[in-house]
């Protein structure tokens, strides 16, 4: 039996999610007491369910029964036992959990009427912190719109028919484009805007890293392929070394302005080179459906 420990920051979409993997066949307990962990997947091992993934979210709003070290001791205990249990983390930036906590006049669980909404914020990112650090996936729901990340939890369900034999680090690799920001989750960012763009070229602008002629023109492109080989030599002696020293998940973080073309095929090749190594790769695209709107609105300045 899979289980996943769901967690993360308060507004981040945790609730969401849990809906979502109901919706995707899952059994699902939110907001479980972490005293329980152990006791519950026992239970679920001894029961008759047959579902894909038992989900279970565990945050701050168990209050005093909440320390993040200590459930970090129980992931570690679980796995000892024998059972399959990973993490999933969610998190967002300081403005948007405001704003959505603004839009729902919700209370923050640890607002407690002397302290603010980002005081409470600021301290549930350091109580969480040894969860973060030791999740399997993590997940910036900042600008996501609900289908992104809905396509995100699939492949993590999906990632269960993986076979365990595959390399035990799994691997996001993410285009963005800087004028939205840095993705949070990132643990190595490399930087594409010294490629030509195709966004300046009348044929190309409206189609993205995932449509051949983009594709052709970005990785044909000398500089592409002089960038090519120093970042996957780079990788092939960074991964076995992150593996050793027993790292899980590893966020690789592709940027060019807007995220539409060079950081998006450029995000392909490295994860096809990366899957052909024999890692558990996904691919994501943080920014390229807001760009294609952006597209779609103004018509008439491309």
């Amino acid at each position: 039996m899979r289980f996943l420990l769901l967690t993360g920051l308060s507004g981040a979409g945790k609730t969401s999610a849990i809906r979502y993997f109901e919706d995707l066949g899952a059994f699902c307990v939110d907001n479980l007491p972490p005293m329980m962990i152990v006791r519950f997947m026992e239970a679920c091992e001894k029961s008759s369910l047959r579902v894909p993934l038992v989900a279970f979210a565990v945050d701050v709003r168990s209050g005093a029964f909440f320390d993040a070290n200590a459930i970090c001791k129980t992931i570690l205990e679980t796995q000892s036992l024998g059972y399959r249990l990973e993490t999933l983390f969610l998190e967002a930036s300081d403005d948007v959990l405001v704003s959505r906590y603004k839009e729902t006049r919700r209370e923050h669980p640890l607002a407690n009427g002397t302290v603010s909404l980002t005081e409470a914020i600021a301290d549930e990112r350091n109580m969480l912190q040894p969860l973060r650090e030791t999740a399997n996936y993590l997940i910036d729901t900042t600008g996501l719109r609900t289908k992104a990340l809905q396509k995100q939890l699939q492949q993590i369900v999906q990632a269960g028919e993986s076979a365990p034999e595959q390399a035990p680090l799994r691997i996001e690799v993410m285009s963005f484009g800087f004028k939205r920001g840095l993705p949070r989750q990132a643990d190595l960012v490399f930087d594409v805007r010294f490629l030509p763009n195709p966004f300046y070229i009348p044929e190309l602008c409206r189609h993205s890293g995932l449509d051949a002629d983009v594709r052709d023109f970005v990785m044909k492109h000398p500089a592409t392929e002089a960038f090519m080989g120093h970042i996957t030599e780079l990788l092939d002696f960074l991964l076995p070394h992150y593996v050793e020293e027993g790292k899980h998940r590893l966020a690789i973080a592709i940027g060019c302005t807007g995220g539409a073309h060079r950081s998006v095929a450029i995000t392909e090749a490295i994860a096809a080179f990366l899957r052909e190594r024999g890692y558990q790769v996904d691919a994501n695209h943080r920014d390229l459906d807001l760009e294609q709107a952006h597209w779609l609105e103004k018509p008439d300045t491309m």
